[in-house]
């Protein structure tokens, strides 16, 4: 029987295979899962697609110089302090929140989540996620936000939990405009009971995998205010440009 430093050690001289393209790489020059490199997913060229690029720290939108505020945020501030994403919404990133969300395929949140970990520079007390209601819950049988977070909350070393229950089904926003999508959501959403948010955490995270116009975490957000949370951050995979 081998042990677990010997595999490690064999693994890491093994040529492995880039997620993406398909290539062969050596762990040594991948993306890797964790410090430890027990899992390698992308080679440095396909990393490349995930690099950074210039954005409003504050609504994560695409601008052509990093700034904390953009001019919409400066005139109308969202409910939260920073939103942390990786890109907009398009390939390869798409591909892999479609895999999984509509595919099952439960362990592409680790990568995502890594990804996104790295971008991350001061992480929240506390994580927590957008809820699905209990009936699409159950018709599809996870809600990958929760998913998301979980695998983020593991990869920052940050404690956990679902603060947020769904009151009502909403009809699918896609296609609805900013107001709409407000007067869709209004009232849909509660803090759960008893509360699972300890009393000393002053700064929350709401994971979502993808963030439109921002009126989904915007209710949210009023909701830990008003039970008294102090700053809260959105980390989201994928940050849509402004309808």
């Amino acid at each position: 029987m081998l042990s677990q430093c010997v595999i490690k050690s064999i693994l890491a001289v093994l040529p492995n295979w880039c997620d993406l393209c398909r290539l062969p790489m050596h762990r040594q020059l991948a993306v890797s899962g964790g410090a430890n490199h027990e899992s390698v997913w992308f080679c440095l060229v396909c990393q490349q697609l995930f690099a950074a690029e210039p954005r409003c720290q504050q609504c994560g939108l695409p601008m052509t110089d990093e700034v904390e505020q953009c001019g919409a945020c400066l005139k109308q501030p969202p409910p939260w302090r920073h939103l942390y994403c990786v890109s907009d919404y398009q390939f390869p990133l798409s591909t892999y929140i479609h895999r999984l969300k509509y595919h099952r395929q439960f362990w592409q949140a680790k990568p995502l989540a890594h990804i996104l970990a790295e971008r991350i520079s001061q992480p929240a007390e506390f994580i927590t996620w957008v809820p699905l209601h209990w009936q699409r819950k159950m018709t599809r049988g996870f809600n990958q936000s929760e998913h998301l977070g979980l695998a983020l909350a593991r990869q920052l070393n940050r404690p956990c939990g679902g603060l947020f229950k769904r009151t009502r089904s909403t009809p699918p926003q896609k296609g609805m405009l900013r107001k709409e999508r407000l007067r869709n959501l209004r009232g849909a959403f509660q803090l759960r009971l008893p509360p699972s948010l300890p009393p000393s955490v002053s700064h929350v995270a709401i994971v979502d995998d993808v963030v439109t116009t921002g009126s989904t975490v915007q209710q949210l957000c009023q909701i830990l205010l008003d039970a008294g949370v102090k700053t809260i951050d959105i980390y989201c995979i994928c940050r849509t440009s402004a309808a």
